[in-house]
């Protein structure tokens, strides 16, 4: 599977007061969020995402600023992403997945 989604995080987003003050700069989370969103309009049935065991933050993503989240390799395997804004690598890492048959009950 390959795909890839451009957004941008508003700059009156709620999780930007006071993140910083005079400097605001998106929450590594909420950008992780938006990778999360990009797999799962894309996931088939019965498959769901169980971690992120690699995450990296490389560079700051500020407010309004387009960043292209790709997500590339197969669901029964490691499935990495990145974020880029133009050529500068704001985010990277992988993602693992389990299937609803494969996981157990209450877990």
């Amino acid at each position: 599977m390959r795909y890839e989604r451009i957004t941008s995080i508003r700059a009156d987003h709620p999780s930007l007061a006071g993140h910083f003050p005079g400097r605001p700069v998106v929450p590594g989370v909420i950008l992780l969020q938006e990778v999360l969103a990009t797999v799962r309009q894309s996931l088939p049935e019965g498959w769901t995402v169980t971690g992120l065991p690699h995450v990296k933050l490389s560079s700051p993503l500020k407010p309004d600023e387009s960043v292209t989240v790709e997500v590339e390799g197969e669901i029964s395997g490691d499935v990495t992403f990145s974020c880029r804004v133009d050529q500068r690598l704001v985010a990277s890492g992988v993602i693992t997945f389990s299937h609803r048959s494969t996981q157990v009950d209450g877990v």
